[in-house]
């Protein structure tokens, strides 16, 4: 059985030796494809705003555990929620430090962090008012509460920052 022909690449051609390539290209290139980790990403907005939404969700979630509660589902609901959100956002955050998004290419990985996004925002804006309405003024859960909103507003701010849809009017020219 013949699988087609096969075309094997070198580096150097029938004419004879070719000059090698400048050292400089060579190890930026080289550098840039075997680094491990992105460091760019850290101090880029959408990190930083990861990072502020993980904090938040974590302070929210120990605010709420470490006081009393008056009412079990509401406050339980509230850290399932905090906690499953806290746990997508650091795997996406995972995910672009270590550019696991350019092996792994039969997932869309904007489609799936937007649909992340949308449900746990829907999900911590819930809880948040709920934990609010509950709270009959314990500081614990005020603060809980209001620190589920600001993470809320973050996933908010994070959501239209990378997923703005520009509305472009085409004319048509005849």
């Amino acid at each position: 059985m013949s699988h087609g022909a096969r075309v094997i690449r070198t580096g150097v051609s029938s004419g004879g030796p070719v000059d090698p390539p400048p050292i400089a290209v060579a190890s930026s290139s080289a550098g840039s494809d075997a680094e491990l980790i992105e460091g760019s990403y850290f101090r880029s907005f959408a990190g930083m705003l990861k990072m502020a939404q993980m904090i938040s969700l974590l302070i929210g979630f120990i605010s709420v555990n470490n006081s009393p509660w008056t009412d079990y589902s509401a406050y339980s609901f509230f850290q399932i929620v905090t906690m499953c959100d806290l746990v997508m956002i650091l795997f996406f955050y995972i995910i672009h430090i270590f550019r696991v998004y350019r092996s792994l290419t039969c997932v869309s990985w904007p489609l799936s962090e937007f649909l992340h996004y949308l449900v746990g925002t829907i999900l911590l804006l819930i809880g948040s008012i709920v934990a609010a309405a509950k709270s009959y003024n314990l500081t614990g859960l005020v603060a809980g509460a209001t620190f589920g909103f600001l993470a809320t507003i973050l996933c908010v701010i994070s959501m239209w920052s990378s997923y703005k849809v520009s509305c472009i009017t085409q004319s048509t020219s005849e």
